[in-house]
């Protein structure tokens, strides 16, 4: 599956609820996992971002209608990376 990285601000809306935050990232996760969306690490940050969310999912679409979901929601932006394995990196790099 593909993994990716996605760096978390939070809105006003979601720093006026930010004590429902870790219940909205377990609903979140809960939710995702009947379209294939397995969350491996959330960390809550300091700094430019306000979290950092790890998670894997079996395509792009599929990862961004997670994010848009949780976007419409209103407390979260994101910004998302697509990450690649060793191997995978690898399998790029031979056909560069």
């Amino acid at each position: 599956m593909a993994v990716y990285v996605s760096l978390i601000t939070l809105t006003d809306q979601g720093i006026r609820t930010v004590k429902e935050d870790v219940q909205r990232v377990r609903a979140a996760a809960h939710a995702g996992e009947h379209t294939g969306i397995k969350i491996l690490s959330e960390w809550w940050t300091m700094g430019q971002y306000d979290a950092v969310m790890v998670f894997e999912a079996p395509d792009d679409e599929t990862a961004s209608r997670f994010l848009l979901a949780g976007g419409v929601r209103g407390n979260i932006r994101t910004i998302t990376l697509r990450a690649f394995t060793q191997a995978e990196m690898e399998g790029i790099l031979k056909n560069v």
